[in-house]
């Protein structure tokens, strides 16, 4: 499928103009970064492995009512998608208290929420991605009431169905992140509102349910092990990747980091 010229290029994927109309091809690369990327690495087939994951949990999203800019996996890297409008903010889904949530407010890692909590963070790389009130969004137009409104159901809908889909593969949903996109007619109303960027172990913290042990990107912030086996095990449970994997060896560069001088 041939590819246009380049429309975007961010720390995990790089978007280019689709074949057609309102479609856009989305390459997976292999960087992996962390803690707004002070720390980088490339690893070997991580990419792969989060479009053949992200291609089948957007799929299965689609398959049930909530729909997602996918169109099809093109190829073992590339994804066919909508051309969307993204919404400058990110969704942030937790039903167990982990990450910047313990170390905000001294929450115990592993402490189950009695209820999921969605939190918005502004979409900023030089920022930090800040964490912002759904008054912000209103004030700075991010978004308006009726988008919101929709946004905010369609996150519950889908920690409902993520929840129930790792459960069955023993897999902990800790918590995860979705962006969304418009799709505007000719007149340049909005037509509708879909799940836009990837859900992958990039996107989401999953703890195995027996052990607890991490099965997502904190492997690599945190340096807990290897990363591409602990991607090829999520993928295995999900039933989309068989014991002889394609995809080679991992080889590491050196990672490059940033010193933050403390204040």
């Amino acid at each position: 499928m041939k590819k246009g010229k380049k429309l975007y290029e961010g720390k995990a994927k790089i978007l280019f103009v689709g074949p057609e109309k309102g479609t856009a091809i989305q390459h997976f690369k292999d960087d992996a970064t962390a803690f707004n990327n002070l720390k980088k690495t490339t690893i070997e087939g991580k990419g792969i492995l989060n479009n053949r994951i992200s291609e089948h949990i957007l799929s299965s999203l689609n398959q049930v009512g909530i729909e997602t800019h996918l169109i099809k996996r093109i190829n073992m890297r590339e994804q066919l998608i909508k051309l969307v409008e993204i919404i400058p903010v990110e969704f942030i889904i937790r039903n167990i208290a982990a990450g910047s949530l313990t170390k905000r407010l001294g929450i115990e890692e592993g402490t189950v929420l009695k209820d999921p909590l969605l939190e918005f963070c502004y979409k900023n790389d030089e920022l930090g991605d800040p964490l912002i009130a759904r008054e912000h969004i209103l004030a700075f137009g991010y978004s308006s009431v009726m988008e919101l409104d929709f946004i905010t159901q369609c996150c519950f809908r889908v920690n409902d169905f993520l929840q129930g889909m790792f459960r069955g593969i023993g897999i902990k949903l800790v918590d995860f992140k979705l962006e969304f996109g418009r799709i505007r007619k000719e007149n340049g109303s909005i037509e509708k509102w879909l799940i836009a960027d990837e859900i992958s172990p990039d996107t989401c913290r999953l703890w195995d349910e027996l052990t607890d042990k991490k099965l997502d990107k904190d492997v690599f912030r945190n340096d807990l092990g290897d990363l591409i086996k602990v991607y090829q095990e999520v993928a295995r449970r999900l039933g989309i990747l068989h014991e002889q994997s394609n995809i080679s060896p991992i080889k590491f560069t050196k990672p490059t980091a940033v010193k933050i001088k403390k204040k």
